[in-house]
């Protein structure tokens, strides 16, 4: 985090016009003055506004089980792919699986980790429409439909939020996309069904068996009403060619990658990723697991290597500049410098609809310069998040912080400066580092054990920010808008907070350009 006189300025928004004021410039730019909810309400179906998607019950974490089975007995998504690929190539069998597109200058919308159907996923429509209506095409990187992947939930957790996106829609799997086969995914977005269909096989092992979920049967007419009832111009109408796929334009090459449950990638995807990999041309990479997040580098495996995804990226001869990965729902910039002098940027951006992941356990950072990161929400106001909902599900009011009070605990645990300027004392109370300190918020460069420590950090995800699900603003979600020239490819963050006004407007929380030339 920067001090408070080093400040960058607020970033534009496209078209050249002064941006609202962001999370890093006040706590109205983050949501917590919010005046009323926003008219997202308005589009979800009146039963849904009352039912709310909930990480905490039973039911939802038993239909995703396969992700922990997976982990514990062996990822079978490999093998799968490899057939859904082979199924693919029988019916197409020159496909390179890469779209062309002859625009030198074009811009898509980026969403992570969307499909909850519920409010939090709603409330992101408004805004991206406000900013993204005019884009080319949207992607929505990991993760289209919470928890198992199912066909069924596609009406209402993805042909229905976004039937007004006039644009295609292309996704790369996640890994509660795969609970289910892939069996949905391919239907949707590859258009693949019936006699091409491979047979799912889950782990071996009898114990395995018996826990993992078999996919849900599937009606292939519903879901063909679904798709034209909601998304059914002709302009909205795309396929891709399958799980992985590249977009080839004139200045740069999107690559989108299927790393499965466990984060891994085939022997086969791997030898085509090289292959769309060469060449002097400027690279992004989509990935459903982010390379860096937390702090920590996640170079993701390949299936009988040692060579790791990452290491195709740090490739000088492959030209990536940079790395957008879904999964962790929060926003994340590590602005990273490689021994040879390139920058490339790596990304985290799966805001895009599900549960909240804190940022405020992420560490100072070590990957990259403190100054090189950036995150959405800030760590400040994830901790006062948190804060309240503890508070409140304890019945601990002295739990609660303020924003102001949260930012300063983390810069004091931390050793950084404060984001927004706090106009008031930088010194925080007792009990605000208590608090800091028993939701985890780590001293300076190494998150450390104390005897007491609130679920926040150390449970497993599955327990953690899961259970701290809310439906009320501010949300802090995040969407991204890239838009490609022939000299220069700029990815903006922009914030959701759920509340009315910051829909039409919603603030620019963070804005990079990359020169392609």
């Amino acid at each position: 985090m920067v001090a408070d006189d080093q400040l960058p300025p607020s970033p534009s928004v496209p078209g050249g016009s002064p941006a609202p004021d962001s999370s890093r410039v006040s706590e109205a730019g983050a949501g917590w003055e919010c005046g009323s909810p926003g008219s997202f309400l308005e589009r979800m179906p009146p039963a849904d506004r009352m039912r709310r998607f909930s990480w905490r019950h039973p039911g939802v974490l038993w239909r995703s089980r396969n992700d922990w089975v997976a982990k514990v007995f062996g990822d079978p998504s490999n093998a799968m792919r490899r057939a859904w690929v082979a199924a693919l190539r029988e019916r197409d069998p020159g496909s390179s699986f890469v779209m062309r597109k002859t625009s030198e200058e074009f811009s898509f919308l980026l969403l992570g980790d969307t499909g909850e159907g519920d409010r939090s996923q709603y409330a992101v429509v408004p805004p991206m429409l406000a900013v993204g209506a005019d884009t080319d095409f949207m992607v929505i990187c990991s993760d289209v439909i919470y928890p198992g992947g199912e066909a069924a939930d596609y009406e209402a957790k993805f042909f229905r939020p976004y039937a007004d996106y006039p644009a295609p829609i292309y996704a790369i799997p996640g890994n509660h996309d795969w609970y289910d086969g892939l069996r949905g995914f391919m239907r949707v977005f590859c258009g693949l069904e019936g006699a091409h269909e491979p047979r799912w096989r889950g782990p071996l092992g009898p114990l395995a068996r018996l826990l993992w979920r078999d996919p849900a049967p599937i009606d292939d007419g519903e879901l063909a009403v679904a798709r034209e009832r909601w998304r059914g111009t002709r302009s909205q109408r795309a396929l891709q060619p399958g799980p992985y796929w590249a977009i080839d334009a004139p200045s740069l090459r999107i690559i989108g990658i299927d790393t499965g449950i466990t984060g891994s990638i085939d022997r086969d995807q791997a030898a085509w990723l090289r292959e769309v990999s060469a060449g002097p041309k400027p690279k992004l990479l989509l990935t459903g697991k982010p390379l860096i997040v937390d702090d920590r580098i996640e170079p993701g495996p390949i299936e009988g290597e040692q060579a790791t995804v990452a290491d195709i990226v740090t490739d000088p001869a492959h030209r990536y500049v940079a790395v957008i990965g879904g999964d962790i729902h929060n926003y994340q910039r590590y602005s990273r410098t490689l021994e040879d002098g390139r920058t490339i940027e790596y990304l985290v951006s799966g805001g895009g609809g599900a549960f909240m992941h804190a940022t405020h356990t992420i560490p100072k950072t070590t990957v990259v310069d403190e100054d090189d990161f950036r995150c959405y929400p800030l760590r400040g106001d994830s901790l006062s998040r948190y804060s309240r909902l503890y508070a409140r599900w304890l019945r601990m009011k002295w739990l609660a912080l303020e924003p102001q009070e949260a930012a300063v605990a983390v810069a004091h645990r931390l050793g950084t400066g404060t984001v927004r300027k706090s106009g008031g004392t930088l010194r925080p109370s007792a009990r605000a580092r208590l608090v800091a300190a028993l939701l985890g918020v780590p001293r300076g460069h190494r998150p450390r054990r104390g005897p007491l420590r609130l679920p926040v950090r150390k449970l497993p995800q599955r327990f953690r920010s899961e259970f701290a699900d809310w439906d009320t603003p501010p949300f802090f979600k995040n969407f991204l808008r890239v838009d490609v020239t022939a000299d220069t490819l700029t990815i903006r963050c922009y914030g959701v907070s759920g509340c009315g006004e910051q829909e039409s407007r919603p603030p620019c929380e963070d804005e990079v350009t990359i020169p392609l030339r």
